[in-house]
């Protein structure tokens, strides 16, 4: 540098000095990245997760006039209206697909935060890496009570999770004893990932505390070709109430193979994962009438609350299907996590995890029927309220509990 660009640059600095500091520029958008699976058994899962991340970012960045936080603004004040921009990634309900993906959104695509993933066994390496890199991951859907106890300060899960979900059968399965119905024996049917065994290990455990018998606790391998000697042996045990714990492959198969086998249980109390699905009643909604299944949503709630039913509009323009419990919570999931990005103003995930542990959103505020959205220390919100609903005619309707419930339940499932 020679002496005349030495003064001009000496000179530059100094007047930017007299000007005072820079102000540091607001992004003009936000990434999140969204982990599911695109490809695969469990291809239409990630499908559908897309249509309610996009229907939620479609209300995040625009103005719509609904109660819910940063609808009525476009994109997100406290980052000067930036936008949120979501990028997907397939973990193709591989655990290490989903463990690299996560790395790559975080390093290569600059992933403010992460959100997935719909297999819980997933979401134990995505929010692993998630942690590494001190990046928030929202856990939209995974159901297994483990997730929230392993002492990540970045998860955060708003839903409930299964321990929650099996409290409500029992409490259901409790009323009807009191209102004279025979219940004495159950059925475990799970498969071998952490979804169903951490499922079953809390129906065991209930079952237990509440004086029922399990009959019958059958583990099988997910994805199986077969299960002719399961259904085999649950007809033998011929217990009160069969509760499942499959994703939707297994569940389509699990009632192809009692359909072929003549078993018909008395009832079925499922732990939702593919019984929550559409392609399950496609394929064999014929041969579950009066199924119920634990949830965290209700379309019924459009009744007292409009802005349900208008979202479903949206959702279903693009996706040709209802919110369902999956689709409910991704929407819900995306919508908590945006507004803690905003009140954190800053894409700094410290001070993101630091909102989300701050959040207390009631539940009239969201689209679900919990009381509200607050996270404990684990980051688990324990006021994700679960229902119960039965399969009838072509659709579920709310049948617990009772200050939500819309219709009384069929019991058992089979009666004429």
């Amino acid at each position: 540098m020679n002496r005349r660009e030495f003064i001009r640059s000496a000179g530059a600095a100094t007047a930017a000095l007299a000007a005072g500091p820079v102000a540091a520029e607001e992004p003009k958008e936000i990434v999140i990245g969204a982990i599911y699976a695109f490809s695969g058994a469990s291809g239409q899962i990630g499908v559908d997760a897309q249509h309610a991340f996009n229907t939620a970012a479609e209300i995040i960045n625009g103005e719509y006039d609904f109660d819910l936080p940063l609808a009525r603004s476009a994109g997100l004040p406290g980052l000067g209206g930036a936008k949120v921009r979501l990028v997907y990634a397939d973990h193709q309900a591989d655990p290490q697909k989903g463990r690299a993906e996560a790395e790559r959104l975080i390093t290569q695509q600059k992933a403010t935060a992460l959100i997935g993933t719909y297999q819980s066994a997933v979401a134990v390496t995505v929010s692993t890496t998630a942690e590494r890199y001190q990046t928030p991951f929202l856990s939209a859907d995974n159901s297994s009570p483990s997730l929230h106890r392993r002492g990540l300060r970045f998860f955060f899960r708003p839903g409930a999770h299964d321990e929650m979900f099996s409290a409500a059968m029992f409490d259901f399965f409790d009323a009807l004893r009191k209102k004279g119905e025979n219940i004495e024996t159950l059925a475990l049917f799970h498969e071998d990932t952490i979804f169903g065994t951490d499922s079953a290990n809390a129906q065991s455990a209930l079952a237990k505390e509440r004086g029922y018998k399990i009959v019958a606790d059958i583990k099988y391998r997910a994805n199986t070709a077969s299960l002719t000697a399961e259904v085999q042996q649950l007809k033998a045990a011929n217990a009160d109430v069969l509760m499942p714990s499959s994703y939707t492959t297994d569940g389509i198969l699990l009632v192809k193979t009692m359909g072929e086998l003549g078993y018909r249980p008395k009832a079925i109390v499922a732990q939702d994962a593919g019984f929550a699905e559409k392609a399950l009643y496609d394929a064999v909604g014929d041969k579950v009438a009066g199924l119920i299944s634990r949830g965290s949503f209700s379309l019924d709630l459009a009744a007292k609350r409009p802005m349900v039913g208008k979202i479903n509009d949206m959702f279903k323009a693009r996706s040709g299907k209802d919110l369902n419990d999956y689709t409910s919570r991704q929407f819900t999931g995306l919508i908590i996590l945006a507004d803690a990005i905003n009140r954190a103003q800053s894409s700094d995930g410290e001070k993101i995890r630091a909102a989300l542990a701050a959040t207390e959103l009631a539940g009239e505020r969201t689209i679900m029927p919990w009381k509200r959205v607050k996270f404990d220390e684990k980051g688990q919100n324990d006021d994700a309220d679960p229902v119960l609903l039965q399969w009838t005619g072509d659709k579920f309707v709310t049948i617990f509990p009772a200050q939500v419930a819309i219709a009384d339940a069929k019991w058992p499932m089979n009666k004429t």
